[in-house]
């Protein structure tokens, strides 16, 4: 609370939303994602779909390893890899179906998370640990497979509002009761642009715009040479993520598996998020040079890849290996949990790839 009240008071007084969220985030040993406490899992703040079942990896293999059986490059590289979970079920699963890449590469800024990841796959898939490397940068080229896995919502967006009218930008100020919501006229002509774009016609509105979520898509995709780039998230496309209804945007903020609505409750210790705009990820892609191979609800993508299939090979359906199972999967294909609300797409620069995932019903359309 102390840097971020100092850094307001060095900005004169005010910080933007994006600037404050990047803070309590990130800021090196300070940050949520980067200092000491357990994020992940049932001791964490909240549970991510790798870490509730190994048949999510092994349904996402299938993909994985069409589109490294179709190239001439092997690589993978994982973007913000939480607890490992996805990387070594996923390396166990490319090994069973003899796809293994040459290279798991794992972008991660946390150091306590980067342990962490390190003792999972040497616990969980110990044969394929030597495969594994984390680096500081996106690779400048990339044959393989890039994974992002609810990376996306935890970049800093922009909060604008329009009121009576006017654009703002709504940021955080310093008052005697701590931090407060403070907006100001926005002066950036590419947000003042997006919002003007995106915002329902008329009305008092705010949401959020996140340009630097889009130029990250951007580049991973021009440096994409060969193979496809997966975001997996929660999310809608845009005419959704933008109704006239949804006026108060989609912040959120996690604590011990609750969310509440306060992004100042716990700076450092909450989870801040917002949900992904998947039309303009889609458009992002396609100017870096990839085409939408498909876009599809998270529970489509899963049932169409196996992952019912997998379930039942594992164990007699009265044993509790076979219920705990099937309790993950419920969760993972319900409408009411991740089903509907978290989303599939993959970009691609990739020939001759069946998309599996996709076969169950393709939402490009609705982009």
């Amino acid at each position: 609370m102390d840097a971020v009240r100092r850094e307001i008071i060095d900005a004169g007084g005010w910080i933007p939303f994006a600037r404050y969220m990047q803070r309590v985030l990130y800021a090196p040993g300070l940050g949520y994602y980067v200092a000491g406490a357990r994020k992940f899992g049932a001791a964490g703040d909240f549970v991510t779909a790798p870490e509730m079942t190994p048949l999510f990896a092994q349904a996402l293999a299938r993909d994985v390893a069409a589109v490294l059986r179709a190239g001439t490059g092997r690589a993978i590289v994982e973007l913000g890899a939480g607890s490992g979970a996805l990387a070594a079920d996923l390396l166990n699963a490319l090994a069973r179906a003899d796809a293994l890449p040459s290279r798991y590469l794992i972008l991660e800024v946390s150091p306590e998370l980067r342990a962490r990841q390190r003792a999972a796959i040497a616990q969980r898939a110990p044969a394929q640990l030597a495969r594994v490397d984390w680096i500081a940068a996106v690779p400048s080229a990339i044959d393989g497979v890039v994974l992002m896995n609810e990376v996306l919502d935890a970049i800093p967006p922009h909060l604008l509002t329009r009121r009576d009218g006017a654009l703002l930008e709504r940021g955080v100020a310093w008052s005697n009761d701590g931090l407060v919501w403070e907006d100001r006229p926005l002066s950036d002509g590419t947000l003042r642009s997006l919002a003007a774009e995106r915002f329902p016609p008329a009305g008092d509105y705010t949401s959020e715009v996140n340009p630097v979520a889009e130029a990250l898509v951007k580049t991973l995709a021009q440096r994409v040479t060969g193979g496809a780039l997966f975001i997996i998230d929660y999310g809608f496309p845009q005419h959704e993520y933008y109704l006239a209804e949804r006026r108060a945007g989609t912040l959120m903020a996690h604590y011990r598996h609750h969310a509440h609505a306060d992004p100042f409750l716990w700076p450092g210790l909450t989870d801040l998020t917002a949900h992904v705009d998947f039309t303009a990820m889609a458009l992002a892609g396609e100017r870096g040079g990839l085409t939408v191979a498909g876009y599809t609800s998270l529970a489509a993508f899963l049932v169409a890849s196996g992952i019912l299939d997998r379930l039942m090979e594992a164990g007699e359906p009265t044993s509790a290996a076979y219920l705990r199972e099937a309790a993950a999967v419920q969760k993972l294909l319900s409408p009411a949990e991740m089903g509907e609300l978290f989303k599939v797409l993959v970009l691609a620069k990739s020939d001759g790839v069946v998309w599996s995932g996709f076969m169950a019903g393709d939402r490009t359309h609705r982009l």
